[in-house]
């Protein structure tokens, strides 16, 4: 469709950008019978979730790498098979999480979980079932499969959340107040907490041993997308698939996808307004751009008890992404089948501790907790023959640098990466074919990202629940559906279904 095309009818909704929770909400709202124009600047549609050629024949995600809190009935009522979904199943017999020790030894959490026990001494096999326990003991009361899911509902206050655990005292604490090490002692001897430290601060500016860092254990725990509860797994072709999935059912259900037209302006009660000026006329409008980016495009048009929700939700990443092409898979000596599943570099909790505090000053640790995945060893098809892809998620690091800037220290940082790695799996650096190294400002640039939070912002719990940005922003027909609204970041979709499900219903029934 041309620009004309576009803008010469009034559309039930506009959705600004074409992230996963963007065209889950264009997907549903058609489903309805709205008619849907969603709306992206880039070229190619899926936000943090998509997939990109950085060298020849390589298919990489730059920022989502594996898929795990999806949600089973998006999957199911969109039927993301039909479109191209499909998920890489887990095998019983590989490791989970693999996390070699400076002195050789390694923890292992096995997919099979007899076999996780089987490695430890008595009293942390012990603590590891009922680790195991207290995770399933939320999510079953949380999240039950089926039409209870509180990700399914309106967004539960504390009271609500701990009704439905009948004061179980340590699951309150796990959600609501304990540094994942204070959770962790609970269970486990300090090599063992060590080992699982980075578990409780993915995506998030917090040490380990700050308090409500055990609730990002859990929520990255409370799956049930591959069949192991809690587990995460690969999609085949990458996870830009599951946004490419979710497009093609937009598109069917009667939704327009147009890439490459970039969003000037949001106008309350009109629609929006293009870069290049010209106007689109919308009921509603449900920016999928995260919050900071929907205050800009409202220009002074945003609610101020909106604004000051939104400003006060800290958008920094901490993270260094850094994807690899690589001749041979990394040998781990102290781990055989490692590259079989997840990997993690990292020294432990103190460690991790420290490492946070120098980036919240704006420095960098010379060593990083590094956590690797390794699509090629489940689906070779995303590289040459022969070839690998390995992706490193690596904290800690500042947005800005105190001293110098990103474009002149990447190239360093990303050595560290690579030196933080070389501990654990010597050689690696000679299996370096080609990197690239996303820093938080990359990421903002390269995606669209405020802070280059992949999150939209941070999930601690007083973001979380119904502190979490609401998908009614109170300026008139504008709504929010991305990461930073409930149930939380990464690639869920159900934001996407839930902001749907208040549009529609505020639609009414008359469409146009």
């Amino acid at each position: 469709m041309t620009t004309a095309d576009l803008t010469s009818r009034r559309w039930d909704a506009v959705i600004v950008g074409a992230g996963h929770n963007g065209l889950t909400a264009a997907a549903y709202l058609a489903r309805a019978g709205r008619s849907v124009l969603v709306l992206e600047r880039r070229n190619v549609v899926g936000g943090a979730c998509t997939l990109e050629e950085p060298w020849p024949g390589y298919a990489i995600s730059p920022c989502a790498y594996l898929a795990g809190l999806l949600h089973p009935l998006v999957v199911d009522e969109l039927a993301l098979h039909r479109h191209g979904y499909e998920l890489i199943p887990l095998r019983p017999e590989d490791p989970y999480l693999t996390v070699p020790r400076e002195d050789g030894s390694v923890f292992t959490e096995w997919i099979d979980e007899a076999r996780t026990e089987a490695d430890l001494d008595p009293e942390d096999a012990r603590g590891y079932r009922e680790y195991v326990a207290l995770t399933a003991r939320i999510r079953d009361a949380l999240r039950p499969d089926g039409p209870d899911d509180l990700w399914l509902a309106e967004p539960p206050s504390r009271e609500q959340i701990e009704a439905r655990l009948g004061g179980d005292e340590v699951a309150i604490a796990t959600l609501f107040e304990d540094a994942h090490t204070t959770m962790l002692e609970r269970f486990f001897s300090p090599p063992v907490v060590d080992a699982l430290a980075g578990q409780g601060v993915i995506g998030t500016f917090a040490s380990p041993r700050d308090p409500g860092t055990a609730s990002i254990s859990w929520h990255h725990s409370s799956g049930r997308l591959t069949g192991y509860p809690g587990a995460w797994t690969y999609v085949r072709g990458g996870m830009g698939r599951v946004s490419f999935a979710l497009a093609d059912a937009a598109r069917e259900a009667g939704a327009v996808v147009a890439t490459g037209v970039p969003v000037g302006a949001i106008r309350p009660g009109e629609g929006v307004e293009l870069e290049d000026g010209s106007a689109i006329a919308a009921r509603a409008v449900v920016c999928n751009a995260d919050a900071r980016r929907a205050l800009a495009l409202l220009d002074g048009g945003a609610p101020a008890e909106f604004r000051a929700r939104v400003e006060a939700v800290p958008m920094q990443s901490p993270v260094l992404k850094v994807n690899f092409a690589l001749a041979a898979l990394p040998d781990f000596p102290a781990a055989e089948h490692a590259t079989r599943g997840t990997v993690n570099c990292m020294r432990g909790a103190q460690a991790m501790h420290d490492a946070c505090r120098l980036a919240q000053a704006g420095d960098v640790a010379e060593e990083l907790w590094c956590e690797l995945y390794f699509q090629t060893v489940a689906d070779p098809s995303v590289a040459p023959e022969g070839r690998h892809v390995m992706s490193a998620f690596c904290q800690y690091v500042p947005y800005r640098l105190a001293e110098g800037t990103w474009d002149e220290r990447r190239d360093e940082m990303a050595d560290r990466v690579e030196s933080s790695i070389e501990r654990f799996a010597p050689g690696f650096r000679d299996l370096v074919v080609e990197r690239e190294a996303l820093a938080p400002p990359d990421v903002e640039e390269k995606i669209g990202l405020t802070g280059g939070h992949i999150f939209q912002g941070e999930c601690l719990p007083e973001h979380m629940w119904d502190r979490r940005l609401p998908y009614r922003t109170g300026a008139e027909g504008v709504y929010l559906c991305g990461a930073g609204t409930y149930p939380g970041g990464s690639v869920i979709a159900v934001n996407g279904r839930n902001a749907a499900l208040a549009v529609d219903s505020d639609l009414g029934g008359a469409h146009v």
